[in-house]
């Protein structure tokens, strides 16, 4: 499926976007004690450019396993995987490594800052890598964003879980990516904290028109995507709230 279209709705009104992310039968068979484990099954699935997808679907449905084949971080055993129009098949690590680091931002549940860096630092390393001259300004700019211009200096050490996942989340926006991953982005916040960090990431996604891929088990939160994509088993189970 070349450059698949796909319709969209904006404030209501309908447009066509190329996609983002294009699955084609995708399997990932893994080696077990017991033999080999199917965590993917034959998942197709077509994401529009400046969209937003909500993933549901019960522990060990494979939710993950999908987001790290679409970060190039697993090797999909059959089928074809096209992330911003690049083609992953007979890509090197270091292929993926790079494409990775351009395109594709990722943020955990578990937030994984540095922990002897300060948030300046670990927000200012992605850009590093890249190759940017300005990445400590860049990084300044990004934390101010977030609402932490006054927290450059702290360590992960001195924030709060609210403070370090809106590290995380400048960090994974500061070289401005085509497609953000978030799994279980609130998963460890308490409920008013998660809400904040769920504005921002929103808001954050409208502004900048990042493709965002949200892995969540609360389905209001998922609602706020506009689509929902249910996994079960290892395959798509189907759209919408179940």
């Amino acid at each position: 499926m070349d450059q698949a279209q796909a319709v969209i709705a904006d404030d209501g009104a309908k447009m066509t976007a190329p996609a983002a992310i294009e699955m084609e039968g995708v399997h990932l068979t893994l080696a077990g004690p017991a033999g080999p484990v199917n965590i993917l099954r034959g998942v197709d699935l077509t994401v529009p450019q400046g969209s937003a997808v909500g993933i549901v679907g019960p522990s060990g449905s494979g939710k993950t396993t999908m987001l790290m084949v679409v970060a190039g971080l697993e090797h999909v055993s059959k089928g074809r995987v096209v992330i911003a129009g690049t083609d992953y098949n007979g890509k090197s690590e270091d292929q993926l490594s790079l494409f990775r680091r351009e395109n594709v931002g990722i943020v955990f549940q578990s937030f994984h800052l540095i922990p002897t860096m300060s948030a300046l630092e670990n927000v200012a390393v992605p850009l590093e890598f890249a190759g940017r001259a300005d990445a400590f300004d860049r990084a300044e700019a990004e934390l101010k964003t977030v609402g932490l211009g006054h927290r450059i200096d702290h360590y992960p050490g001195q924030l709060s879980g609210g403070e370090q996942q809106r590290v995380a989340l400048a960090r994974a926006f500061a070289v401005r990516p085509k497609i953000l991953l978030a799994d279980e982005p609130t998963g460890n916040l308490d409920g008013g904290t998660g809400q904040q960090i769920i504005d921002l990431l929103f808001s954050l996604h409208r502004h900048h028109g990042t493709t965002l891929v949200l892995i969540t088990h609360d389905l209001g939160l998922a609602r706020k995507c506009g689509r929902i994509v249910r996994i079960a088993d290892g395959i798509i189970a189907g759209e919408g709230l179940p």
